[in-house]
């Protein structure tokens, strides 16, 4: 029932403890989410018959549905706002890695 939640929660917590750094906190986030959108848009887009249910029953689309699923109220528009937060640092440090770059 609240496996999935579980499961994004408990990848956030290890690698807020594995990484110890906040910039790879944030990525690890970043990655969770994106891994979670990408792998729902190939199994909506496949075409394999029984895949994309497979896949939406075992995998959340995203960060925020998960917290949509499971709060409601103040405590969802909060944890929401982190949730931006987070992303807004992703692309500071996305944007900021990419200007240092120099070809």
């Amino acid at each position: 029932m609240y496996l999935d939640a579980i499961v994004v929660i408990a990848l956030v917590i290890a690698s807020f403890g594995w990484f110890r750094r906040f910039s790879k906190f944030i990525y690890s986030v970043a990655i969770i989410d994106i891994f979670l959108r990408l792998i729902n848009f190939i199994a909506n887009n496949i075409g394999i018959k029984g895949f994309d249910k497979w896949v939406n029953n075992v995998f959340p689309n995203s960060i925020p549905e998960i917290i949509d699923k499971y709060t409601n109220g103040i405590v969802c528009t909060i944890i929401e706002w982190v949730y931006i937060a987070v992303m807004v640092f992703f692309l500071f440090y996305t944007i900021r890695a990419f200007v240092r770059k120099k070809c």
